[in-house]
């Protein structure tokens, strides 16, 4: 296959979980479309790293998932919490947290 290819789909993948940042309420769904940003990123840059033979890009996506990893421990916490206080998980409530 092309490089160019998984260019494309790792373009495609950006710009689904763009557009579920910003037209999304759940703060759920939210958390899967910033992961999938971080994924289509991670396929662009392994792809970048196999055009040009070189390693760079296989330990920059690997950095990445292990940033990705602390995010998710930390998002679904606040999540957690935010949903117990309010019983929603709408990212309109999250501004609410002030008491």
């Amino acid at each position: 296959m092309n490089p160019v290819n998984y260019l494309y789909l790792a373009a495609l993948l950006f710009s689904i979980g763009a557009a579920g940042v910003l037209i999304r309420r759940n703060a759920i769904v939210v958390f899967m479309c910033v992961e999938l940003m971080l994924n289509a990123c991670n396929l662009a840059f392994v792809t970048f790293s196999r055009m040009h033979g070189n390693l760079d890009g296989q330990i920059i996506a690997f950095f990445t998932m292990v940033v990705a990893a602390a995010e998710v421990v930390v998002g679904l916490a606040i999540i957690v919490m935010i949903f117990r206080s309010r019983h929603s998980a709408s990212v309109d409530d999250a501004s609410l947290m002030k008491l």
